[in-house]
């Protein structure tokens, strides 16, 4: 079997069609496209902006890993907007989402931020306690992922594995609307 082979181009030549393709392709679209502070969405507000009525409340169910997606942290501000509104807030994190519950977070040290945002979550749990939201933590699913109870952040209450379906009946029992967020 014969096969036919071409000389290759030069470094030098597949260098500079590169760079061309890379030229063309920045000028395809002008960029950006707008300027900073430009409106694209508008700002219509369509449900009315509820408040609280007589002692509702509003449970928020955490099964999503912090930093793995927004899920947990998108939670937090939920349940937060929540306590604002004057409804009775509380969060439960069981599952790998007892890992959102860690004072230890950080990288070199605790505390520090290995990444932009590492410590948006244990920042966002600390103001809401501070408000007067209540979090619960499952002690299973700390132990699932080798997290210490001693390493919760101040106000997290650590609970029995078997709270965590009582706690959903308590709430609905109450009337709670209830949040459950669910990552795989």
């Amino acid at each position: 079997m014969t096969q036919t082979t071409t000389s290759p181009a030069t470094t030098t030549e597949v260098d500079a069609l590169i760079a061309a393709n890379i030229a063309a392709s920045l000028a395809e679209i002008p960029h950006p496209s707008q300027p900073k502070g430009t409106n694209i969405y508008g700002t219509t507000k369509v449900f009315p902006d509820y408040q609280a009525e007589g002692g509702e409340t509003y449970f928020t169910l955490v099964h999503g890993i912090a930093h793995e997606s927004s899920v947990s942290f998108v939670a937090v501000l939920q349940a937060t907007r929540a306590l604002r509104k004057g409804f009775d807030s509380a969060i439960y994190f069981y599952g790998p989402g007892s890992m959102n519950c860690i004072a230890t977070r950080g990288f070199p040290t605790v505390g520090d931020s290995g990444f932009p945002g590492e410590q948006n979550i244990n920042g966002a749990l600390e103001t809401f306690i501070a408000e007067g939201g209540t979090v619960y933590c499952c002690r299973f699913g700390l132990a699932l992922h080798g997290n210490r109870e001693e390493d919760l952040i101040a106000g997290v209450i650590p609970c029995h594995p078997l709270d965590v379906q009582d706690a959903v009946i308590h709430y609905a029992r109450k009337g709670a609307i209830i949040n459950s967020t669910y990552m795989v």
